[in-house]
């Protein structure tokens, strides 16, 4: 094992899989000469040339068709959106388009896409580029979503994706971009199934549900909870849709408490979703009710204290688990 960070964790993958398979191709906005908004393709252009790493004009809904277009006659296309909040420009093309054609095809044409890049809140980017877009797209039947939060998971889950018969959202956090983390050298395979969620951190009194950049909020606050004798066993979902029930059931089973901290907005939210599963299947396994700690309900401010205040923190996640401790 060595330590990268997540933006080269992401750049191995995408090298392996154009080395490895000569019908991959990454294509968006300044992936090439540029090499990457956020660094993810340095070196691509280089090492693959400009028939495989594509630069595209500023036309979300254009490129996304066009990788559509591709992925219909044997190509897999990975397209990368400089951010999430600008796939809402092409969303025709990807929820319309990409997870329906091979049931109006008849099956005749899967659709091997990966549609890559930062998801969800940053730091002072406003309201119409901090979108967490996980439940838009987790919602739509036919596509799939992860949401990896350590660079191994990154690496781990994009490879995957990429290899996926199916279309596939990729959805990076720009705040962990520099973020470190140990993962396997290059010369050994590193696959992570979608659907499989992971145990971060062990604990016995409550479950700490989270994913993408409330894994490292979590586990911050697990430590500090440590403290005050109270054991929290963190979940990192690693995979909206599919969703490891398994995992969670297990973890509520063993804990009995449930704090779902998520960094999209509670209305219709992905935590809302999984809340309803937990009390569908095993309600009786629950000694408190579940709480949820997400972004307030209102437009992504861009001062920067209103910004804190209104996302995800260690003060609100923290008074969440004593409340469902009773502590």
């Amino acid at each position: 094992m060595r330590e990268i960070t997540y933006r080269q964790a992401l750049n191995e993958a995408l090298a392996e899989e154009l080395e490895r398979d000569p019908n991959v191709f990454l294509m968006g906005e300044e992936v090439a000469e540029y090499q990457g908004a956020y660094k993810v393709s340095h070196g691509l252009l280089q090492r693959f040339g400009p028939r495989r790493i594509v630069d595209t004009p500023i036309s979300e809904n254009g490129f996304a068709g066009l990788g559509v277009g591709a992925a219909m006659v044997g190509l897999r296309p990975i397209i990368e959106f400089m951010t999430f909040s600008f796939s809402l420009v092409a969303f025709d093309q990807v929820v319309n388009n990409a997870p329906n054609m091979f049931t109006m095809s008849g099956g005749q044409f899967n659709i091997p896409i990966t549609f890559r890049g930062p998801n969800g809140p940053a730091h002072q980017l406003g309201v119409t580029h901090s979108h967490a877009t996980e439940n838009f797209y987790a919602s739509v039947p036919g596509l799939k979503v992860c949401t990896p939060a350590t660079p191994r998971d990154a690496k781990g889950l994009l490879k995957t994706a990429i290899r996926d018969n199916n279309p596939v959202l990729v959805l990076e956090s720009e705040l962990l971009y520099s973020s470190k983390g140990l993962v396997e050298p290059p010369d050994e395979e590193l696959l992570i199934p979608l659907g499989k969620a992971e145990v971060k951190r062990e604990g016995s009194d409550v479950s700490i549900i989270c994913y993408a950049q409330t894994v490292p909020l979590a586990l911050k606050v697990a430590a500090q909870l440590e403290e005050e004798d109270i054991s929290a066993e963190i979940i990192d979902l690693r995979s909206i849709k599919p969703l490891d029930e398994k995992a969670i059931f297990d973890s509520v089973a063993k804990t009995h408490r449930v704090v779902i901290v998520e960094q999209d907005h509670p209305f219709c939210g992905v935590g809302a979703e999984v809340c309803y599963r937990i009390q569908k299947n095993i309600f009786d396994q629950l000694d408190a009710p579940i709480l949820r700690v997400s972004q307030e309900d209102v437009p992504m401010p861009y001062n920067e204290r209103l910004e804190k205040a209104v996302l995800p923190n260690a003060n609100k996640l923290i008074a969440a688990v004593k409340q469902v401790c009773y502590a």
